[in-house]
Formats: structure tokens, sequence, C-alpha cells
């Protein structure tokens, strides 16, 4: 994963028009909690702080991992959703958004970096109470959690600079080597498989005689970056906010292709049985909204194109 040190770039309105979407992750495994940074910055702005006097709700202990915390899971790096500083801090929309949703609920915030592919199973197993990783909102995932709706992204392809594979339209992915993390849905987009099913990429090339994807998977999102570091792969598949960054970031190594496909919800993830647990983060979301320090977070990441509204926030559960 490559971290450039203008990070104040993703302030401007140019910046702001490349992150206007982004898609979702699926399951992950906690681990530990802040590594060492991969070398990024963090805005130097910080947020306004909660203006909740008092906590918007309470959540029972038994719905918590550790009393008086709120353990949240975090597929890290994921930038600008989910990332480390240059001190190896957890940051990004999502840390922050989380950081407040406890500070409402009376709680005090503990970020576990998870491995994506595992994070569902991670909550569901109590080794954290909610999941906030650009998870998109999809039927496979409210299975086994409930969902919050919290903000909307679609998705994009990052190639080298110059876009030497010409990859523009969806028949260019055709034949091309794409790589993209595991358990995301732009894997499942490419394989044709869960919300995806009948409707994948790589098939779609097939039924027009053209050869099929060679899709290429990495159990971290900074691996499957690396792959296109390295040429390995002719693109980089991921949610539209990470990608702009990171061409934002890299300008002299990559850029987007122009193709950016599908927009959807983004969700907290929390265990079915925890309701008091799901409930007390829409309340918490809510009033983040309602004050404007949703905003000012989603703002200070040039991601606010990507921003809900309070009637947004009602729950999935089927």
């Amino acid at each position: 994963m490559i971290f450039a040190t203008a990070k104040s770039a993703i302030a401007s309105a140019a910046v702001i028009a490349l992150l206007t979407a982004c898609s979702g992750a699926t399951n992950s495994s906690a681990s530990v909690s802040p590594q060492a940074s991969t070398g990024g910055s963090a805005p130097a702005s910080s947020t306004a702080p909660s203006t909740a006097a008092t906590p918007v709700a309470t959540v029972p202990d038994n719905q918590l991992a550790f009393a008086g915390k709120l353990v949240i899971c975090s597929d890290i790096p994921y930038p600008p959703q989910e990332f480390f500083d240059d001190s190896g801090n957890p940051v990004g929309s999502d840390i922050e958004i989380g950081q407040e949703i406890a500070k409402r609920l009376g709680l005090e915030p503990q970020i576990e970096n998870s491995v994506f592919d595992t994070i569902i199973a991670a909550v569901n197993s109590g080794k954290c109470d909610i999941i906030i990783s650009a998870q998109n909102i999809t039927a496979d995932r409210v299975k086994a959690v409930d969902m919050v709706p919290y903000f909307q992204a679609g998705q994009s392809f990052v190639v080298a600079k110059g876009n030497p594979k010409a990859i523009k339209t969806e028949d260019d992915l055709c034949g091309k080597l794409i790589a993209a993390e595991t358990g995301t849905t732009e894997v499942d987009y490419l394989k044709g498989t869960g919300d995806y099913e009948g409707k994948g990429l790589s098939a779609a090339c097939q039924s027009k005689g053209k050869a099929a994807i060679d899709i290429k998977e990495y159990p971290k999102d900074s691996d499957a970056l690396a792959a296109l570091t390295s040429g390995n792969v002719d693109a980089y598949f991921a949610d539209s906010p990470v990608a702009g960054y990171y061409t934002v970031q890299n300008s002299a190594q990559f850029e987007l292709s122009g193709l950016t496909l599908d927009v959807a919800k983004e969700g907290i993830s929390v265990p079915k049985e925890h309701t008091a647990m799901r409930d007390a983060v829409v309340k918490a979301l809510t009033s983040m909204m309602d004050d404007g320090s949703y905003k000012a977070i989603l703002e200070k990441y040039g991601v606010a194109d990507g921003g809900l509204q309070a009637s947004d926030v009602v729950p999935v559960t089927k």
C-alpha cells in the first residue's frame, strides 16, 4: 500500500469529484488493533467534537464484548475510509464515524484491524461489537448480520499511468488480469457470485465470445494494489473513494480508467441478536447527521458526495 504525503489534496474540489462513489467489503476476522503505519498522513484538521452532552442511547453489557467499550472491526488499510497515520493510529472516515458513535453511546471506542474475508465471523463470534469497513449491503451479508446504512459508493478501476491496456469499457476488461481483495463485492462482480449471480463481468465477456477475465484475489486490499504497482496485473478494482485516493496520492504512477460501476449503500454490521446495539447505532448516527458532525467527517476525508440522509438510516435485516 502506497501513501504519499500531500493528503491535503483530498480536500480539494477536484478530488472530491473523484471520490464520489464507493462499494463495500465482505467478511473479515478480527486481529490486533493499530499496526505500524505504511506511511500515510491523516488530514491535519480534526473533526468537531461530539455535541451530545449525554448518551443518546445505551447498550446493555450483555451486547458488548467489554463493558464500557465499543469494539469496532475494520479492515485496514482501505483509505480514505480506514488507514493508519504516520504514528500508526487508525484514521479515516469510517474510523471517525465509529469513534463518534461510541462517544454518543457513552462508550470508549476500540478499533480492531481485521481480515475482510472473515470480518462477519469476527463480529458474530464476539471479537468485536460492530463492523465499519466499507461493506456494501448485500443479501448474503444480511443473512448473517443486520446492517445500518451509513454511506454509498460505486466501484472503479485503477490502472498504470497512461492506461497502457486501454481499459475504458466493460468489454476492455475481457482477457485482462484484474486484482481485487478476497471477500469484496468487487470479486463477486467479477465472478458473478453473491448479489451478482448471473451478472458477472467475466461471464459477460465469454457470452460475447471474448476471453474471460483473469481474476487475481488477494487477502488484503494493499496486496491487490501492490500487484498493480509491480506490473503483475492490468488493473486494480476497488471502491471508488479508495481508487480515487490512490490516483490522487500517486498521480505519477496511477490513474482511474474512467470505468465506474454500481453505486450501492454501505452498512454498519451488527449481530442479528443484538437489536439493542443496532437501534443504539441508528440513534447515534442520526444524531450525528442532525448536528452536522457526520457531514464534517466526510468532508474532512473528501468523500462528502457519498453521504446519506437521516431518512436513509433504516436497518436492513432481511
